[in-house]
């Protein structure tokens, strides 16, 4: 179908840079008419290795004139390929301003044991965060013994069950969704009603795109990290710290309800 699709010529084409090198040595595409290139999510891009695979196809477009990237943060390899492939490159900020900044609650907890606020709070839409593949196996089998639709992603399955577990979440036929950071830019999807960190992130940006999964097209959306530990404790106050977000301290009681605790 790719092929086909190719062979029509068409104007716009969206691929994966592992996928559109796949094709440039197939040579069932050609790039020489190409006067726009764009590198969405780039630093999420070249983080995860990519970086080869972009320079390569950017080193096979002959006549390009225009290289746009844009990121939600900007990481070193981003500013690498700035400087190598752009010329006299125009910085364009979106401010985070009241109309454009997501209506995100955000809470840390302290647990020792499952909580109960999926069903307290009636939740129909819900992404898990973990940071390692066999945490997201655990939680999702931890969360199914416990009668709750959940279904994970990762790297060691299949692209075609990934697709089929990502495409039953956008539906609405999927509760609960575990996944590592390797789908926290990956899911597009307006109404998810609550992210759950189940473990604190290791990089301060993958927290943002984290909870930017709630509280989309202006729609109110609620994020909670959990916290087990003082390792976990200390790098969510770093987090808070320089990606300045407000985190409130919250309890879960024991039918499920948060409730944020004042400051003594």
């Amino acid at each position: 179908k790719q092929i086909d699709a190719l062979k029509r010529k068409p104007q716009i084409v969206v691929a994966t840079p592992g996928r559109l090198s796949d094709h440039m040595k197939r040579r069932t595409v050609s790039l020489k008419e190409v006067s726009t290139v764009v590198l969405d999510e780039a630093d999420r891009m070249l983080d995860m290795g990519f970086i080869r695979d972009v320079t390569q196809i950017l080193d096979k477009i002959p006549n390009r004139k225009n290289l746009g990237m844009f990121s939600a943060t900007i990481s070193r390899e981003v500013m690498d390929i700035s400087w190598v492939y752009q010329r006299d490159p125009v910085e364009i900020t979106v401010q985070a301003t009241k109309e454009n900044k997501p209506d995100i609650l955000q809470y840390r907890l302290e647990v020792s044991s499952d909580g109960k606020i999926l069903n307290c709070e009636n939740y129909e839409r819900v992404i898990c965060f973990c940071n390692t593949k066999g945490s997201t196996e655990r939680l999702t089998k931890f969360l199914q013994m416990r009668g709750i639709d959940a279904q994970c992603i990762h790297g060691d399955i299949p692209q075609r069950k990934r697709e089929e577990v990502m495409q039953r979440f956008r539906d609405g036929k999927l509760r609960v969704f575990v996944a590592t950071d390797v789908a926290s830019r990956g899911i597009d999807v307006d109404d998810v009603d609550a992210v759950f960190n189940y473990e604190v992130p290791e990089e301060n940006e993958y927290y943002i795109h984290r909870i930017g999964r709630t509280g989309r097209a202006k729609r109110h959306g609620v994020a909670y990290t959990l916290l087990s530990d003082f390792p976990s404790r200390m790098r969510l106050d770093d987090i808070a710290r320089n990606t300045r977000s407000q985190i409130i301290p919250a309890a879960v009681d024991e039918t499920g309800h948060v409730t944020p605790i004042e400051k003594k």
